[in-house]
């Protein structure tokens, strides 16, 4: 079997096993998922989906964070972790949103990819999730699970990752491949103990078909 022939037949697994798998923060708007994909890094999404709210009650627009003060918004935030270095990323974000988009977030990659504090993972999310284009999400459950998985091969850094996976899985496919990759990672294959005997990927699985044999 080819990676391409396997990453169609996991596709279609993973479909059947979570077919209302989505994006797992909370938000409304487009700028709202950039803040909170902001403050998710080395912080859990339930964590970032109880901070958030707080946080809009304070700067409910891109307006309102872009001229608030970093200080105040950083004291909301700080339970996230890393409250400085993100508070001072989601008001430069917002102020460049306001400046030079009038509030509106872009949707195209390489002006994504301009926003301070975005990279290609943020940008990926925003492209599939709000704008509906081809992305892949290489988080650490999409990294993980294509190489247990046998997708790629003993290959850990995102970008390459990403990469990779372009070359065998339908652009279509791609986003929402991720968001069942969380899912997945979350509910079966768990860092450090995957159930592989409940997994639905097991007869296909490379790290399962080992596990099991």
């Amino acid at each position: 079997m080819t990676k391409k022939q396997l990453a169609l037949e996991v596709i279609e697994l993973l479909k059947k096993e979570y077919p209302d798998a989505k994006c797992t923060l909370d938000y409304k708007d487009a700028w709202q998922l950039l803040v909170s994909v902001r403050l998710a890094a080395q912080c859990t999404d339930a964590r970032v989906d109880q901070t958030t709210p707080l946080l809009y009650a304070k700067f409910p627009s891109v307006k309102a964070l872009a001229e608030g003060d970093v200080a105040e918004i950083e004291e909301i935030i700080r339970p996230c972790g890393l409250g400085n270095s993100k508070a001072r990323d989601i008001s430069a974000c917002m102020k460049m949103l306001q400046e030079k988009y009038d509030g509106n977030v872009p949707d195209n990659m390489e002006e994504l990819l301009a926003l301070p504090g975005v990279g290609r993972k943020s940008a990926n999310l925003i492209m599939g999730d709000v704008f509906g284009k081809p992305a892949i999400v290489t988080d650490t459950h999409c990294i993980r699970l294509s190489n247990l998985i046998g997708l790629v091969d003993n290959i850990k850094e995102p970008a390459k990752v990403e990469k990779a996976l372009w070359k065998i899985i339908p652009p279509e496919e791609g986003n929402m491949l991720c968001h069942r990759f969380v899912t997945h990672g979350r509910a079966v294959c768990v860092a450090r103990r995957p159930n592989c005997a409940e997994c639905c990927l097991k007869e296909i699985c490379k790290f399962g078909k080992k596990n099991l044999s």
